[in-house]
């Protein structure tokens, strides 16, 4: 199971990131859940000074940037 945590405010730019998450988990045909996180005092937790931010299994793998479905389908599969 793959626990996987977007890190931002809502924006445009966090929903496509959980978005392209979701579809990339799917295409893997992998079990995870999905949660949006929008508290500040949890990025600080995973050093995070710029959203959105993907967290895998508690692991920080990316901040600031949106990935492509390819890019998390990599690290869905580590």
């Amino acid at each position: 199971m793959k626990h996987i945590k977007i890190l931002g405010s809502g924006c445009p730019k966090c929903a496509k990131l959980a978005q392209r998450a979701e579809e990339a988990a799917k295409a893997l045909r992998v079990k995870y859940s999905l949660d949006k996180v929008s508290d500040w005092k949890e990025y600080k937790k995973y050093g995070v000074m710029m959203t959105p931010a993907l967290v895998v299994n508690e692991i920080l793998e990316s901040s600031g940037q949106v990935l492509s479905v390819e890019e998390i389908k990599n690290i869905l599969s580590k």
